[in-house]
């Protein structure tokens, strides 16, 4: 065992403490652990899918724990986090037995927890014989998803189709890409799939920079569904555009690729950084603001306003399986009730007879429909502009009856599947 080998399990389970117990998004802790820098990329790598594959299947590892365990009851936090990632190495990740095991009862060694170095050599030898065989009779789709969300899920869209949700989110989405210009040239070169809406889809992984394109600018990373809204406006050429919760941006260079004069709007500079580098990086321009989009008054309307509010992000749980485990209903509460507020401001700031598009990357009808149906009852200055199955490529599955986008997990699996979202377009036809 090498101390490298050591050193990145011991970064996986601070990673898993910090997204478990503090409720920090796996992204923002795996880019601030100060020991990241140290590792090899190949380790580095290692680290990112071994906790993601706890997270992902957090309800199947602590029942094979439970199960493997001589006394009902589960160990102290820490003594649980490294045996679950040692069975998820066993069970999900192919690591040789005496590596999975030996690196569990090491680290334990290291983090003061010698007394457990039994317990956890004698679990973890048991799921290694037997982890596979129990995982093969598990329902993992509905262990591994809280409560709450599967019946929310199941209240939604019924009892087939949340279990479409579920078991979509056991497998890691396939990495898609935008075009800055015509997407057919770069799918030879990307080896990716054209889907019918231009969305370039690769299934095999690699590292992003060193793709064919990145250097000059040529595309960026951007799911299918997360590419729709930014298509539905139509001719954009010298328009004003107001992008509102712009960052990381890809709508943005969406928008400034289709010749719009756009503003991107956001109240985090940090994110908005990540905007500016992106433009840079594409060879385009967007003016760059930060500040609140539920209270910006800027000096004239906008033709066309584009809010991908602030959400859940239930709907991205293949790309972000730590959603499963950092949200609460309460936050879904919270989230609906700052979506009203930007949707209610997204209108003043829409001209009389332009487009305003709402999108979440959330299947929570809460911060979708809902938010729609709110808005005309209260509102009339817009109307619904329903979106026709041609704009999107002829892929019905995911327009539903009021001509809104509503994809879910598990729906288009003959592409590969797409996250869950939501798009209304909306016209402003009131002064």
């Amino acid at each position: 065992m090498t101390d490298t080998t050591l050193a990145a399990r011991g970064v996986a389970l601070d990673l898993l403490r910090d997204v478990l117990r503090k409720s920090v998004p796996f992204d923002d802790a795996f880019d601030a652990h100060p020991d990241l820098a140290g590792l090899e990329p190949r380790d580095r790598g290692f680290v990112r899918v071994l906790v993601a594959t706890v997270l992902r299947r957090l309800g199947q590892i602590d029942e094979l724990i439970q199960t493997s365990l001589a006394k009902p009851g589960l160990p102290k936090a820490a003594i649980h986090d490294m045996l679950r990632l040692g069975v998820a190495q066993l069970v999900f990740l192919n690591t040789p037995p005496h590596a999975a095991v030996d690196t569990a009862v090491e680290l334990a060694a290291q983090r003061n927890a010698a007394p457990y170095k039994g317990l956890i050599n004698a679990v973890l030898r048991r799921i290694g014989r037997e982890g596979a065989t129990l995982a093969a009779q598990q329902d993992a789709g509905r262990l591994n998803t809280p409560d709450w969300m599967w019946l929310s899920w199941r209240t939604a869209y019924g009892t087939a189709r949340a279990r479409g949700i579920v078991e979509a989110h056991l497998h890691e989405a396939p990495l898609d890409f935008t075009a800055k210009n015509d997407p057919a040239p770069w799918a030879e070169r990307l080896e990716a799939a054209l889907l019918p809406t231009g969305t370039l889809r690769r299934t095999t992984s690699g590292s992003v920079p060193e793709l064919p394109g990145f250097d000059e600018g040529a595309w960026w990373v951007q799911d299918l569904a997360a590419a729709l809204p930014a298509k539905l406006f139509g001719d954009l050429r010298g328009k004003r555009v107001f992008d509102l919760c712009a960052a990381p941006g890809g709508k943005t260079a969406q928008l400034a690729a289709q010749g719009a004069r756009v503003t991107a709007l956001d109240r985090s500079a940090k994110r908005l950084e990540r905007v500016t580098e992106n433009l840079a990086r594409l060879r385009l321009e967007a003016e760059v603001i930060t500040a609140d989009a539920a209270a910006w008054t800027p000096e004239e309307a906008a033709d066309a306003v584009l809010l991908d509010a602030p959400c859940s992000a239930t709907g991205a749980v293949r790309r972000h399986p730590d959603i499963l485990r950092v949200k609460t209903p309460d936050d879904i509460a919270k989230l609906a009730k700052a979506q009203g507020r930007l949707l209610a401001h997204a209108v003043d700031l829409t001209k009389p007879g332009g487009t305003l598009i709402y999108c979440t990357c959330s299947i929570q009808p809460e911060e979708g429909e809902a938010q729609i149906t709110r808005l005309l009852a209260r509102d009339a200055r817009v109307q619904r502009h329903p979106i026709t199955p041609h704009e999107l490529g002829g892929l019905t599955e995911i327009l539903n009856p009021l001509g809104e986008v509503r994809s879910l997990p598990g729906m288009l699996a003959d592409l590969g599947g797409i996250d869950g979202f939501f798009v209304s377009r909306l016209r402003r036809v009131g002064a």
